[in-house]
């Protein structure tokens, strides 16, 4: 009987041709990178400049393997982005694709409300955002409060904006509401990208270079080389996250240790800022080469002062790693050389651990502001956990170790 049914309802009857079935959800689509890219370009996009992201990771892979030369640029922030694609919309009166975690939102703000906007210079650009700490999604601490707000945030900002959807049909029609809305307004819109929207694409121009320690061994050497009451400031990303476990290997309590877990690029000025009060102790900034491009000013401000008690530590793999492993936006950055032009005592660089070792007496024996740039391979341990603390509680052990 049941058999009957589903041929009366799947099939005509009388001229016996197939009828389309319902659609039955019973598996939940993705979007190829290849086919959401394919779609922009029938849109006129050709240029793509932004931060990667670990939700838009595999959409930013495909662009960097497929890109033509010169029309794909990993910037060192967000806001950089949004200036590029507004030179490239001047020179070219072409759309251009800004891509982002929404993290990085408050770096666009002065680009887009002073340069972008429809009442102001009226520069039409899409912006994708990497949607961390989505409502009803388990995330990090930053990322749930950014995820809560981003809509409203984007809605006092005038910024028209709808989510993409993880079906081709569904993402095509959101782009064609997009570059309408672009080319009748004058102005940019955005995308917002949930979790696991696009499909698996795996890069194949992978960040890569000829160093022999990982961060995490690098980090080791670094550790135990410093002294009881030195105060260390980490960097986003995975090397926070291999410092706290470190210190757990190490039997430590972590207290020491201020986990910049969100603030990219920061965690240099968080550490200026301690070292100006706390004269008496040696304070260390553990920071990235990304991180370091994205807000490179801060280098300035740290030789300008100058504080004899400030060590930066740079560990640089030329890659964003925790988001893709796309190579930062210039591997080539000469950093000693730029901390010396701004002021610091000293720069230099170490590969080995026996290298590090050495720098790490150089730096507890010399007054600073010092920079030690430690040369590693990009990568990272599958095993690699997130620390067991809260936010507030690395804040409260962290303030009370400043007080002995």
């Amino acid at each position: 009987m049941f058999c009957r049914q589903l041929a009366r309802r799947f099939f005509n009857t009388k001229s016996r041709e197939p009828v389309e079935p319902p659609y039955l959800e019973l598996q939940r689509d993705f979007l190829e990178p290849s086919e959401f890219y394919q779609e922009l370009s029938k849109h006129g996009v050709s240029f793509y400049a932004g931060v990667p992201d670990s939700l838009l990771k595999d959409f930013c892979a495909y662009v960097q393997d497929n890109a033509l030369p010169g029309q794909h640029v990993i910037t060192v922030n967000e806001g950089t982005a949004v200036s590029m694609a507004a030179g490239y919309y001047l020179a070219t009166k072409k759309i251009p694709c800004v891509y982002l975690q929404n993290s990085g939102l408050g770096n666009i703000v002065n680009p887009y409300m002073s340069l972008a906007h429809p009442k102001v210079y009226g520069i039409p650009m899409l912006y994708l955002i990497g949607w961390r700490g989505e409502p009803g999604k388990k995330d990090e601490p930053q990322h749930l409060v950014q995820g809560k707000r981003m809509n409203g945030i984007l809605t006092e900002m005038g910024m028209q904006y709808d989510v993409l959807p993880d079906y081709i049909e569904g993402a095509a029609e959101a782009l064609d509401n997009a570059f309408y809305s672009m080319k009748t307004r004058n102005g940019p819109y955005a995308l917002l990208v949930k979790r696991q929207c696009f499909t698996n694409y795996k890069l194949k121009n992978v960040a890569k270079n000829d160093y022999q320690l990982t961060r995490e061994e690098a980090l080791t050497e670094v550790i135990q080389n410093t002294r009881p009451l030195d105060v260390c400031v980490s960097t986003t990303g995975f090397l926070s996250r291999e410092l706290f476990e470190l210190r757990q290997r190490l039997n430590q309590t972590g207290e020491q240790d201020f986990l910049t877990v969100g603030s990219m690029g920061h965690a240099s000025s968080i550490a200026l800022g301690i070292a100006q009060v706390k004269k008496s102790r040696q304070v260390f900034c553990l920071d990235g080469d990304g991180a370091m491009m994205m807000h490179m000013g801060a280098l300035a401000q740290i030789g300008n002062i100058g504080p004899i008690n400030y060590k930066h530590i740079l560990f640089n793999n030329q890659a964003h790693d925790s988001v893709g492993a796309q190579p930062t936006s210039n591997p080539l950055v000469n950093f000693t050389q730029i901390a010396l032009g701004c002021g610091y005592k000293d720069a230099f660089q170490a590969q080995t651990k026996a290298e590090i070792i050495q720098g790490m007496e150089r730096l507890n024996r010399n007054d600073g502001p010092i920079l030690m740039e430690i040369l590693i391979k990009p990568g990272v341990r599958k095993d690699l956990g997130r620390p067991t603390s809260s936010t507030f509680e690395n804040k409260e052990k962290f303030m009370h170790f400043l007080t002995y």
